[in-house]
Protein backbone atom coordinates (compact mmCIF):
# COMPACT_ATOMS: atom_id res chain seq x y z
CA UNK A 1 0.00 0.00 0.00
CA UNK A 2 1.36 3.40 -0.97
CA UNK A 3 -0.77 6.49 -0.57
CA UNK A 4 0.19 9.52 -2.65
CA UNK A 5 -0.11 11.84 0.34
CA UNK A 6 2.55 9.69 2.06
CA UNK A 7 4.70 9.62 -1.08
CA UNK A 8 4.62 13.42 -1.17
CA UNK A 9 5.76 13.57 2.46
CA UNK A 10 8.64 11.16 1.90
CA UNK A 11 9.78 11.93 -1.67
CA UNK A 12 10.99 15.28 -3.01
CA UNK A 13 10.68 15.84 -5.87
CA UNK A 14 7.78 13.59 -6.86
CA UNK A 15 7.45 12.79 -10.59
CA UNK A 16 4.15 11.49 -11.92
CA UNK A 17 2.60 10.81 -15.33
CA UNK A 18 -1.00 11.00 -16.54
CA UNK A 19 -2.48 8.72 -19.21
CA UNK A 20 -5.96 8.14 -20.59
CA UNK A 21 -7.70 4.83 -21.40
CA UNK A 22 -7.40 4.19 -25.16
CA UNK A 23 -10.47 3.49 -27.27
CA UNK A 24 -9.00 0.70 -29.42
CA UNK A 25 -7.10 -2.53 -28.87
CA UNK A 26 -4.13 -1.08 -30.77
CA UNK A 27 -4.21 1.99 -28.56
CA UNK A 28 -4.26 -0.15 -25.43
CA UNK A 29 -1.34 -2.19 -26.74
CA UNK A 30 0.66 1.01 -27.33
CA UNK A 31 -0.27 2.35 -23.89
CA UNK A 32 0.83 -0.82 -22.14
CA UNK A 33 4.14 -0.73 -24.04
CA UNK A 34 4.68 2.92 -23.05
CA UNK A 35 3.93 2.16 -19.41
CA UNK A 36 6.24 -0.85 -19.39
CA UNK A 37 9.04 1.42 -20.67
CA UNK A 38 8.15 4.09 -18.13
CA UNK A 39 8.69 1.60 -15.31
CA UNK A 40 12.45 1.90 -15.95
CA UNK A 41 12.25 5.56 -14.87
CA UNK A 42 10.71 4.68 -11.48
CA UNK A 43 7.94 7.30 -11.46
CA UNK A 44 6.46 8.21 -8.08
CA UNK A 45 3.00 7.38 -9.41
CA UNK A 46 0.90 7.21 -12.58
CA UNK A 47 -2.69 8.41 -12.97
CA UNK A 48 -5.36 7.29 -15.44
CA UNK A 49 -8.20 9.59 -16.52
CA UNK A 50 -11.93 8.95 -16.65
CA UNK A 51 -13.80 9.43 -19.94
CA UNK A 52 -16.64 11.93 -20.32
CA UNK A 53 -19.77 10.63 -18.66
CA UNK A 54 -17.76 7.86 -17.00
CA UNK A 55 -17.47 6.23 -20.42
CA UNK A 56 -14.17 4.53 -19.63
CA UNK A 57 -14.93 3.65 -16.00
CA UNK A 58 -14.16 -0.06 -16.21
CA UNK A 59 -11.08 0.43 -18.38
CA UNK A 60 -9.74 3.10 -16.04
CA UNK A 61 -9.98 0.76 -13.07
CA UNK A 62 -8.56 -2.17 -15.06
CA UNK A 63 -5.55 -0.19 -16.27
CA UNK A 64 -4.85 1.29 -12.83
CA UNK A 65 -5.01 -2.19 -11.29
CA UNK A 66 -2.60 -3.53 -13.94
CA UNK A 67 -0.16 -0.64 -13.43
CA UNK A 68 -0.13 -1.21 -9.66
CA UNK A 69 -0.16 -4.99 -9.50
CA UNK A 70 1.72 -6.08 -12.63
CA UNK A 71 4.14 -3.18 -13.17
CA UNK A 72 4.66 -2.38 -9.51
CA UNK A 73 4.09 1.36 -10.07
CA UNK A 74 1.83 3.22 -7.66
CA UNK A 75 -1.30 4.34 -9.50
CA UNK A 76 -4.26 6.67 -9.08
CA UNK A 77 -7.72 6.45 -10.65
CA UNK A 78 -9.47 9.63 -11.74
CA UNK A 79 -13.09 9.71 -10.59
CA UNK A 80 -15.89 12.11 -11.59
CA UNK A 81 -19.51 12.93 -10.74
CA UNK A 82 -20.64 12.83 -14.36
CA UNK A 83 -23.52 10.59 -15.37
CA UNK A 84 -23.88 8.68 -12.11
CA UNK A 85 -26.15 8.60 -9.07
CA UNK A 86 -24.70 8.49 -5.56
CA UNK A 87 -25.50 4.77 -5.46
CA UNK A 88 -23.59 4.22 -8.71
CA UNK A 89 -20.67 6.31 -7.45
CA UNK A 90 -20.49 4.16 -4.32
CA UNK A 91 -20.57 1.02 -6.45
CA UNK A 92 -17.64 2.25 -8.52
CA UNK A 93 -15.73 3.21 -5.38
CA UNK A 94 -16.34 -0.31 -4.06
CA UNK A 95 -14.83 -1.61 -7.31
CA UNK A 96 -11.80 0.66 -6.96
CA UNK A 97 -11.26 -0.51 -3.39
CA UNK A 98 -11.74 -4.13 -4.41
CA UNK A 99 -9.06 -3.72 -7.07
CA UNK A 100 -6.54 -2.79 -4.36
CA UNK A 101 -6.25 0.84 -5.49
CA UNK A 102 -5.35 3.34 -2.74
CA UNK A 103 -5.49 6.70 -4.56
CA UNK A 104 -8.29 8.65 -6.23
CA UNK A 105 -8.34 12.04 -7.97
CA UNK A 106 -11.80 13.46 -7.30
CA UNK A 107 -13.15 15.72 -10.06
CA UNK A 108 -16.50 17.14 -10.99
CA UNK A 109 -15.80 16.20 -14.59
CA UNK A 110 -16.61 17.76 -17.95
CA UNK A 111 -20.04 17.61 -19.60
CA UNK A 112 -20.65 14.47 -21.69
CA UNK A 113 -19.61 14.63 -25.32
CA UNK A 114 -21.94 16.82 -27.37
CA UNK A 115 -22.99 18.92 -24.38
CA UNK A 116 -21.55 22.32 -23.51
CA UNK A 117 -23.02 22.95 -20.06
CA UNK A 118 -22.59 20.97 -16.88
CA UNK A 119 -25.81 19.39 -15.64
CA UNK A 120 -26.10 17.45 -12.41
CA UNK A 121 -27.31 13.87 -12.83
CA UNK A 122 -30.60 13.22 -11.04
CA UNK A 123 -29.72 11.49 -7.79
CA UNK A 124 -26.06 12.41 -8.24
CA UNK A 125 -23.66 15.10 -7.06
CA UNK A 126 -23.04 18.62 -8.34
CA UNK A 127 -19.61 19.58 -7.03
CA UNK A 128 -16.22 17.94 -6.61
CA UNK A 129 -16.30 18.89 -2.92
CA UNK A 130 -19.37 16.69 -2.48
CA UNK A 131 -17.56 13.85 -4.21
CA UNK A 132 -14.54 14.26 -1.94
CA UNK A 133 -16.83 14.16 1.12
CA UNK A 134 -18.49 11.01 -0.21
CA UNK A 135 -15.13 9.31 -0.68
CA UNK A 136 -13.64 10.40 2.63
CA UNK A 137 -16.85 9.42 4.46
CA UNK A 138 -16.66 5.76 3.54
CA UNK A 139 -13.31 4.87 2.00
CA UNK A 140 -9.69 4.95 3.13
CA UNK A 141 -8.25 6.44 -0.07
CA UNK A 142 -5.73 9.22 -0.45
CA UNK A 143 -7.84 11.81 -2.27
CA UNK A 144 -6.42 14.42 -4.63
CA UNK A 145 -8.19 17.31 -6.35
CA UNK A 146 -7.61 19.77 -9.18
CA UNK A 147 -6.73 23.45 -8.98
CA UNK A 148 -6.39 26.20 -11.57
CA UNK A 149 -3.48 28.67 -11.56
CA UNK A 150 -5.22 30.77 -14.24
CA UNK A 151 -8.68 30.42 -12.60
CA UNK A 152 -11.36 27.90 -13.55
CA UNK A 153 -13.30 29.03 -16.62
CA UNK A 154 -16.61 28.86 -14.72
CA UNK A 155 -15.37 30.67 -11.60
CA UNK A 156 -16.92 34.07 -10.86
CA UNK A 157 -13.56 35.49 -9.75
CA UNK A 158 -10.05 34.40 -8.69
CA UNK A 159 -11.13 34.87 -5.06
CA UNK A 160 -14.20 32.65 -5.49
CA UNK A 161 -12.08 30.02 -7.24
CA UNK A 162 -9.60 30.06 -4.37
CA UNK A 163 -12.38 29.73 -1.77
CA UNK A 164 -13.71 26.68 -3.60
CA UNK A 165 -10.19 25.21 -3.75
CA UNK A 166 -9.90 25.61 0.01
CA UNK A 167 -13.23 23.81 0.39
CA UNK A 168 -11.68 20.85 -1.42
CA UNK A 169 -8.99 20.69 1.26
CA UNK A 170 -11.58 21.06 4.02
CA UNK A 171 -13.64 18.26 2.45
CA UNK A 172 -10.65 15.90 2.69
CA UNK A 173 -8.36 16.40 -0.33
CA UNK A 174 -4.76 15.84 0.80
CA UNK A 175 -3.00 17.13 -2.33
CA UNK A 176 -3.75 19.25 -5.40
CA UNK A 177 -2.65 18.91 -9.02
CA UNK A 178 -2.82 22.01 -11.22
CA UNK A 179 -4.32 22.38 -14.63
CA UNK A 180 -1.63 22.70 -17.31
CA UNK A 181 0.08 26.09 -17.64
CA UNK A 182 2.95 27.54 -19.66
CA UNK A 183 3.96 30.53 -17.55
CA UNK A 184 5.41 29.65 -14.14
CA UNK A 185 4.44 33.06 -12.76
CA UNK A 186 0.83 31.83 -12.64
CA UNK A 187 1.83 28.83 -10.54
CA UNK A 188 3.90 30.72 -8.00
CA UNK A 189 1.30 33.48 -7.69
CA UNK A 190 -1.40 30.85 -7.16
CA UNK A 191 0.65 29.02 -4.51
CA UNK A 192 1.29 32.27 -2.65
CA UNK A 193 -2.39 33.20 -2.68
CA UNK A 194 -3.36 29.65 -1.67
CA UNK A 195 -1.02 29.65 1.32
CA UNK A 196 -2.30 33.07 2.39
CA UNK A 197 -5.83 31.66 2.19
CA UNK A 198 -4.94 28.74 4.49
CA UNK A 199 -4.44 26.00 1.87
CA UNK A 200 -1.61 23.87 3.24
CA UNK A 201 -1.64 20.68 1.13
CA UNK A 202 1.04 20.05 -1.54
CA UNK A 203 0.29 21.74 -4.88
CA UNK A 204 1.84 19.76 -7.74
CA UNK A 205 2.33 21.68 -11.01
CA UNK A 206 0.89 19.98 -14.09
CA UNK A 207 3.08 20.30 -17.19
CA UNK A 208 2.40 19.32 -20.79
CA UNK A 209 5.24 19.55 -23.33
CA UNK A 210 3.98 20.81 -26.68
CA UNK A 211 4.40 18.12 -29.33
CA UNK A 212 1.54 19.16 -31.64
CA UNK A 213 0.81 22.89 -31.89
CA UNK A 214 -2.74 22.63 -33.23
CA UNK A 215 -3.71 20.07 -30.62
CA UNK A 216 -2.26 22.02 -27.70
CA UNK A 217 -3.92 25.25 -28.88
CA UNK A 218 -7.33 23.55 -28.82
CA UNK A 219 -6.68 22.04 -25.41
CA UNK A 220 -5.39 25.27 -23.89
CA UNK A 221 -8.44 27.17 -25.12
CA UNK A 222 -10.75 24.55 -23.60
CA UNK A 223 -9.10 24.76 -20.17
CA UNK A 224 -8.16 28.45 -20.13
CA UNK A 225 -4.37 28.09 -20.24
CA UNK A 226 -2.52 30.94 -21.95
CA UNK A 227 0.82 31.01 -23.77
CA UNK A 228 3.57 33.55 -23.07
CA UNK A 229 3.71 35.80 -26.13
CA UNK A 230 7.26 34.92 -27.19
CA UNK A 231 6.72 31.18 -26.74
CA UNK A 232 3.56 31.28 -28.83
CA UNK A 233 5.42 33.22 -31.52
CA UNK A 234 8.17 30.59 -31.66
CA UNK A 235 5.61 27.79 -31.84
CA UNK A 236 3.68 29.59 -34.57
CA UNK A 237 6.88 29.85 -36.65
CA UNK A 238 7.33 26.05 -36.43
CA UNK A 239 3.71 24.90 -36.71
CA UNK A 240 4.27 23.27 -40.12
CA UNK A 241 7.32 21.34 -38.91
CA UNK A 242 6.22 18.68 -36.39
CA UNK A 243 9.77 17.71 -35.41
CA UNK A 244 10.83 21.31 -34.79
CA UNK A 245 7.63 21.91 -32.78
CA UNK A 246 8.28 18.88 -30.60
CA UNK A 247 11.94 19.81 -30.09
CA UNK A 248 10.94 23.29 -28.95
CA UNK A 249 8.16 21.91 -26.77
CA UNK A 250 10.50 19.53 -24.94
CA UNK A 251 13.18 22.20 -24.51
CA UNK A 252 10.70 24.75 -23.16
CA UNK A 253 9.03 22.28 -20.80
CA UNK A 254 12.43 21.18 -19.48
CA UNK A 255 13.33 24.80 -18.65
CA UNK A 256 9.88 25.29 -17.12
CA UNK A 257 10.23 22.21 -14.89
CA UNK A 258 13.79 23.10 -13.87
CA UNK A 259 12.62 26.55 -12.74
CA UNK A 260 9.68 25.11 -10.81
CA UNK A 261 11.86 22.59 -8.98
CA UNK A 262 14.66 25.08 -8.29
CA UNK A 263 12.07 27.31 -6.63
CA UNK A 264 10.67 24.60 -4.39
CA UNK A 265 7.78 22.90 -6.25
CA UNK A 266 7.09 19.46 -4.70
CA UNK A 267 7.39 17.68 -8.04
CA UNK A 268 6.00 17.59 -11.57
CA UNK A 269 2.85 15.92 -12.90
CA UNK A 270 3.34 15.28 -16.63
CA UNK A 271 0.34 15.27 -18.97
CA UNK A 272 1.57 12.74 -21.53
CA UNK A 273 -1.31 12.35 -24.03
CA UNK A 274 -0.27 8.65 -23.92
CA UNK A 275 3.09 9.44 -25.53
CA UNK A 276 5.88 9.07 -23.02
CA UNK A 277 9.14 9.74 -25.01
CA UNK A 278 8.95 13.54 -24.58
CA UNK A 279 8.20 13.42 -20.88
CA UNK A 280 10.76 10.68 -20.27
CA UNK A 281 13.43 12.82 -21.97
CA UNK A 282 12.50 15.78 -19.75
CA UNK A 283 12.64 13.59 -16.64
CA UNK A 284 16.08 12.28 -17.62
CA UNK A 285 17.40 15.83 -18.09
CA UNK A 286 15.96 16.94 -14.76
CA UNK A 287 17.46 14.00 -12.89
CA UNK A 288 20.83 14.71 -14.50
CA UNK A 289 20.76 18.43 -13.59
CA UNK A 290 18.99 18.10 -10.19
CA UNK A 291 17.66 21.68 -10.04
CA UNK A 292 15.86 20.89 -6.76
CA UNK A 293 19.24 20.84 -5.02
CA UNK A 294 19.23 24.63 -5.47
CA UNK A 295 15.81 25.10 -3.88
CA UNK A 296 15.98 27.40 -0.88
CA UNK A 297 12.32 27.17 0.14
CA UNK A 298 9.59 24.61 -0.48
CA UNK A 299 6.19 25.59 -1.84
Amino acid sequence: MARIDQILEETRPCFSFEFFPPKTEEGEKNLRAALAELRKDAPSFVSVTYGAGGSTRDRTIGIVKWIKQDLGIEAMAHFTCVGATVEELRSTLDGIRGAGIDNVLALRGDPPQGETEWTKTEGGLEYSTQLIELIRGGYDFAVGAACFPEVHLEAQSPEADLRFTKEKQESGASFLITQLFFDNAYYFDFVERARDAGITVPIIPGIMPVTNYGQIKRMSEMCGASFPEQYESELEARKDDPDATADLGVAYATLQCADLLARGAPGIHFYTLNRSPATRAILAALRAARPWDRAVTLV
